[in-house]
């Protein structure tokens, strides 16, 4: 007769508690940082020079803005509602929800190009003050992100399994939360 061994569990760090892969939480705290490290440039500019931040705010359009934030954290909603599906075994049901939040993230970009476009016929570029540097800086970067999210969700849309939907929905979530920060920072603050 063989004796059965114990083994003990190992106790489950921090790390293993966290859900999805450890990369991919290095990547989107990474990512959050160098947002935040931009954004605390920004802010520190704006005391310098609060007339011209406060007059080049009010040349952006808000009301696109907050229209955007609405569309984006619908889309987050959309993608946590593709992972839980995914996890439930609704894999074409989940797979409508990430076409869905992607095509969100396309809706957010077209009003994205709708005010870049119409900034740019006013004379508003790049180099027109620091304001509208970071501007374009920041919300150019961002747009980035939800480019390369739209293609995350479309490709994990293709067939989803729980593991990548989950990692696409991470990395949608960390773009969601960007905007979520630049938004009020970028059009409101005052």
């Amino acid at each position: 007769m063989t004796e059965e061994r114990h083994i003990p569990a190992r106790p489950v760090s921090g790390f293993r508690q966290l859900p999805g892969e450890l990369i991919m939480w290095v990547l989107i705290l990474s990512e959050i940082a160098v947002f935040s490290a931009c954004l605390l440039v920004f802010l520190v500019l704006r005391l310098t020079d609060p007339v011209t931040f406060a007059t080049s705010q009010d040349q952006l359009h808000r009301l696109s803005a907050g229209i955007n934030t609405a569309v984006l954290v619908t889309s987050g909603y959309a993608a946590a509602r593709a992972l839980a599906l995914v996890r439930d075994g609704a894999a074409s049901r989940a797979r409508l929800w990430l076409l869905g939040a992607a095509g969100l993230g396309l809706v957010f970009l077209a009003l994205k190009t709708v005010e870049y476009a119409d900034a740019v016929s006013r004379g508003i570029g790049v180099d027109t003050n620091s304001f509208f540097t970071f501007y374009y800086l920041l919300t150019g970067f961002h747009a980035a992100h939800v480019v390369a999210g739209v293609i995350i969700l479309i490709l994990v849309a293709i067939r989803p399994q729980p593991e990548p939907v989950q990692a696409g929905s991470q990395f949608w979530h960390m773009v969601d939360l960007v905007w979520v920060l630049l938004f009020p920072i970028i059009y409101l603050l005052q």
